[in-house]
């Protein structure tokens, strides 16, 4: 067991270098794109902020959480086909678990922080244009 944990611990931080790390930039980016469109248009409806509110709000838990899959899923689906080739072309073989983890990593862990960040954001901007054209 504690071999199968090492070599997929040094599978996984493998990938840091070598072949396809464009793929540690495009996808991440590809997820945060799609979290500030998502974040922006929580804001105008004045939604809470996601990640929360899927704790929170548990009456629409399976809304929310099929709203963000809708925005993010193919970005994750892209990311565990692209992982599969680089096991593929580096390791000679498919190990799915380590590509559900890195596909989470570069596509729906940058999704969560980023929607709630940019709906704060654009709220913030909001509220401090309609402060100012009130003053004026």
């Amino acid at each position: 067991m504690e071999d199968f944990l090492v070599r997929g611990w040094e599978a996984l931080i493998g990938r840091l270098t070598g072949p396809m790390q464009f793929r540690l930039v495009l996808q991440p980016l590809a997820a945060i794109i799609i979290a500030i469109r998502a974040g922006m248009r929580d804001a105008r409806g004045m939604q809470p902020l996601y990640f929360w509110s899927i704790f929170r709000e548990r009456e629409r838990r399976g809304e929310i959480i099929r709203d963000g899959w809708r925005d993010v899923g193919r970005v994750f689906v892209f990311a565990v086909v692209i992982d599969c080739v680089y096991q593929l072309y580096v390791l000679h073989w498919f190990y799915p678990g380590q590509s559900v983890i890195v596909a989470t990593v570069l596509a729906v862990l940058p999704y969560l922080i980023f929607r709630g960040t940019f709906n704060r954001i654009w709220r913030y901007r909001q509220a401090s244009k309609s402060s100012k054209s009130e003053k004026e």
